[in-house]
C-alpha cells in the first residue's frame, strides 16, 4: 500500500515484555486528521430505539426509524471495531438509542472484550434496564457505565422524558452501583428552566451511589428542535450554583482527551462539565460515530457520513476498509461546534422537516 496513506503499525521491544510475548510488542500508531487529532474513540450505535422521549433527543412520537434489515449485527460490528483498533482507537463506547433494547447486548460486550485490544468498553443508558442486565452486562466485561438522568423529581423527570420512570432509572443506578464497575457516571443535561435548580441536589445523589455527575450543556443538536441560546446554562453559571450551594470547586488537571473539564469540591466530592455549547472542545476531540446501520460520522455536527455497511457487504477485505477508515479520518478537518458558536443568531441544527427526511441527523440515531 502506498506510503502515507496511513500511519499502520511500530514494533516495540521493552525488555523482557517482548519474549514474554513470544516476539516483538505490535503496537498500533495513532491515525491523525488535518489538526493532528487522534483517532482514539469510537462509539458504536447498536439501536436507534429509545423507550424514553427526552425533548433534548428525540421530541416527537412517531419517527422514521432505522430498517431493521439494514442494522449490523454482532459480527459487522466486531469486524468494524477490530480495523479501528488498528489505527489506534481503544476505547468503544456503546449507545444507542438505548442501546439495552438491542437484544443479547452482553454477548456483543463479550465478542468485543474478547478482541483483547480495548482499553475500555463503556456503555451510555438511561438506566431503565440495568436491574435486569448490569450483572450480564459486567460478566461480559463491561467497564463502565454512563447513565442518563436529568432530575430527581419524578413529575419533572417524567415531563423531560414523557415517560413516567423515574423509580425504575433510580433503581438502576443504585443496582448497577454494587456490581463493581470501574466508574460509574451520570450525564445530566442542563436547560435553564427545567432542572438548573438541581444541581446541587445530583451531586449529593451521585455522591451516595458512587457515581460522577457530568453537567452537559444544552447542545443544539439532533432532536433539540425547539433549542434556544437564552436556555443554555453556561458551564461559568453552573460553577457559581455549585459554589455558592457545596463551596469552591477546584478544578482537576484532566490530562487526556475526554469532553469534561473535570472539578473537586471541598467534601473530596468530583464532578465534570461538558461545556460543548459555550467553550467548544473541538482542538482535542478525538471520537468518530457509527450508526447502528452503519454510517461512520466524523462530528456529531456532521450532515454527511460514511456508509460503512455497504462497504462491508460489498465483500471488501478488512485492508481496504482499514484504509478507507484512515484516508476517511486523514482527511477530517471539521470543528462543528467551534463552528456552530461563531454563528450570529443561531438556532436549531435542524428542524422537524430535516429530521423527518433524514433520521440520521437525529442525535438518537448517531449515539449522542
Amino acid at each position: 500500500m502506498a506510503d502515507g496513506v496511513y500511519e499502520r503499525y511500530a514494533f516495540v521491544v521493552v525488555g523482557d515484555l517482548s519474549q514474554a510475548c513470544g516476539g516483538p510488542l505490535i503496537v498500533p500508531l495513532m491515525t491523525r486528521d488535518k489538526f493532528q487529532r487522534p483517532l482514539g474513540s469510537l462509539r458504536m450505535s447498536v439501536t436507534d430505539r429509545c423507550n424514553l422521549r427526552c425533548h433534548y433527543c428525540m421530541p416527537e412520537e412517531e419517527y422514521q426509524w432505522l430498517d431493521k434489515q439494514l442494522i449490523l449485527d454482532f459480527e459487522e460490528l466486531c469486524r468494524v471495531a477490530r480495523v479501528f483498533a488498528k489505527l489506534g482507537v481503544d476505547r468503544i463506547r456503546l449507545t444507542g438509542g438505548e442501546p439495552l433494547l438491542r437484544k443479547d447486548l452482553p454477548e456483543l460486550v463479550g465478542l468485543l472484550r474478547r478482541e483483547a485490544t480495548f482499553r475500555d468498553i463503556a456503555l451510555t443508558t438511561n438506566g431503565l434496564l440495568l436491574e435486569a442486565q448490569g450483572e450480564a452486562l459486567k460478566h461480559a466485561g463491561l467497564d463502565r457505565l454512563t447513565v442518563s438522568l436529568d432530575s430527581l423529581d419524578p413529575a419533572r423527570y417524567a415531563r423531560l422524558t414523557s415517560r413516567d420512570k423515574f423509580s425504575e432509572a433510580v433503581r438502576g443506578i443504585e443496582f448497577a452501583s454494587g456490581l463493581g464497575f470501574r466508574s460509574i457516571k451520570i450525564n445530566t443535561v442542563v436547560v435553564r428552566g427545567e432542572n438548573d435548580d438541581e444541581l446541587c441536589g445530583l451531586l449529593e445523589f451521585g455522591r451516595r451511589v458512587g457515581a460522577e455527575v457530568r453537567f452537559i450543556e444544552y447542545m443544539d443538536v439532533g432532536g433539540a428542535t425547539r433549542w434556544q441560546a437564552d436556555r443554555v446554562v453556561s458551564r461559568d453559571e453552573m460553577l457559581a450554583v455549585v459554589g455558592k450551594g457545596l463551596g469552591d470547586p477546584t478544578p482537576l488537571d484532566q490530562g487526556d482527551a475526554a469532553p469534561a473539564d473535570r472539578w473537586r469540591l471541598p467534601d473530596g466530592t468530583t464532578f465534570g462539565i461538558i461545556s460543548s455549547t459555550t467553550s467548544p472542545f473541538c482542538s482535542a476531540c478525538d471520537r468518530s460515530r457509527l450508526t447502528a446501520d452503519g454510517t461512520w460520522y466524523l462530528c456529531l455536527y456532521a450532515r454527511s457520513g460514511v456508509d460503512l455497511r455497504s462497504l462491508l457487504r460489498s465483500g471488501i477485505t478488512d485492508e481496504e476498509l482499514l484504509e478507507r477508515i484512515a484516508s476517511g479520518w486523514r482527511d477530517r478537518s471539521d470543528r462543528g461546534a467551534e463552528e456552530r458558536l461563531a454563528l450570529h443568531g443561531r438556532g436549531a441544527l435542524a428542524d422537524v422537516s430535516e429530521l423527518a427526511a433524514d433520521p440520521h441527523l437525529e442525535m438518537h440515531t448517531r449515539g449522542g
